[in-house]
């Protein structure tokens, strides 16, 4: 588990499907995401969570995390890829919508970025975030990542293609730990 000031960062586990299930609003997802990801039942999720794709696991790890307050309530999921050829790591962040603007997205951000900084041999990290959503850039960039650009067309999302704008932060940028607190 990942500790910080004001969320938890821990792995999934099997008996967290039925809140990853449960998160099929598509207010969860928002608008600036694919929707499809979102509308899995709760025995896809449990597939998705039991069988990992052979090819896939042989070139990437893919770590999945639940968010969670001090108190223990789940409220959101992070994911970080690491394509184990190039070393490329990528994080994803998700909360539900009663908990955005509350701080919680960017401590969770901080506490991915300092964990694979500290305990990987991580250069950098990047992250993307829709053009249009404005908040998830924000989470961003009060982590310390940096705008690298915008990769256009990158996803189709409800039948219309969506620029992503690309965010890094290296290792020299990043110097210490904003807010990592211990590891369990």
């Amino acid at each position: 588990m990942l500790e910080g000031k004001l969320v938890n960062l821990r792995v999934i586990e099997k008996e967290d499907v039925d809140f990853i299930a449960g998160l099929s609003d598509l207010d969860f997802w928002a608008e600036y995401n694919h929707p499809s990801f979102g509308r899995m039942s709760k025995s896809e999720w449990m597939k998705w969570f039991d069988t990992p794709e052979p090819y896939l696991e042989s070139l990437i790890e893919w770590k999945k995390f639940i968010i969670q307050k001090k108190d223990g309530t789940k409220i959101g999921l992070m994911f970080h890829f690491i394509n184990q050829p190039s070393g490329h790591v990528e994080i994803v962040c998700f909360l539900v919508p009663s908990e955005r603007g509350k701080g919680y997205g960017t401590e969770a951000v901080q506490l991915m970025v300092d964990n694979l900084f500290i305990y990987r041999n991580i250069v950098r990290i990047q992250a993307t975030a829709d053009v249009g959503n404005k908040a998830a850039q924000r989470v961003l960039e009060k982590a310390g990542f940096r705008t690298e650009g915008t990769i256009r067309k990158l996803s189709l999302v409800r039948g219309k293609w969506r620029d992503r704008t690309l965010y890094d932060i290296l290792l020299e940028e990043w110097k210490e730990p904003k807010i990592l607190t211990k590891t369990t």
